[in-house]
C-alpha cells in the first residue's frame, strides 16, 4: 500500500541547484573585486617600505659626508663610494643595491629637492610608472603632500 522511498532517492532538484550557483555568483561578484586589489595593494606598501629604508641609509649618509649624495651621483652612491670618494665616505649605507620599486621602475632620486622644506626628493612613480596618477597609480614618495586649501 504505502510505498517507502529509498534513501539512495534523495538529492537535489535543479531548482535548488539554481539557486546555490546564483548565490556562489554573487558571492564572487561582491567578493573578487576586493580581493583582487590586494596585491597591488601590497607592492605600495612594499614601496612606501623601501623607500623608507633608503631614507635612512640617506639619512647615516648625510650625517657621515655632511651632505646628501648629488642627483648625479644618486642611490647608487649608498651602495659604492661615489667618484670622486668623499674622505668620510663609510658605506655601504645599504643591505643591498636594489633600487626598483615594486612594479620594476627606478625609484627616482633629486638632490636639491624641488619640494621646499626637504632636502631631497624621493619617490616611486607607482603602478602605471607615470608621475601623478590616483589611486594605486598614484606616486609613493618620501615628502608629505601639502593641502594647501583654506578651511
Amino acid at each position: 500500500m504505502f510505498t517507502q522511498l529509498k534513501s539512495d532517492e534523495s538529492g537535489l532538484t535543479l531548482i535548488e541547484l539554481t539557486i546555490v550557483i546564483v548565490i556562489l555568483g554573487i558571492l564572487a561578484a561582491v567578493i573578487a573585486p576586493r580581493v583582487m586589489d590586494w596585491p597591488q595593494k601590497a607592492n605600495v606598501s612594499k614601496a612606501q617600505t623601501e623607500i623608507s629604508g633608503l631614507k635612512t641609509a640617506l639619512e647615516q649618509y648625510a650625517l657621515t659626508i655632511g651632505e646628501y649624495p648629488t642627483t648625479e651621483q644618486g642611490l647608487s652612491s649608498l651602495w659604492r663610494a661615489p667618484s670622486p670618494t668623499p674622505p668620510n665616505w663609510d658605506g655601504p649605507y645599504i643591505d643591498s643595491p636594489n633600487f626598483e620599486d615594486p612594479w620594476g621602475n627606478p625609484y627616482i632620486y633629486r638632490q636639491p629637492a624641488s619640494n621646499y622644506g626637504y632636502e631631497y626628493d624621493l619617490y616611486s612613480t607607482g603602478k602605471d610608472g607615470k608621475v601623478g596618477g590616483t589611486g594605486l597609480d598614484a606616486d609613493i614618495t618620501s615628502w608629505k603632500e601639502e593641502n594647501t586649501a583654506a578651511y
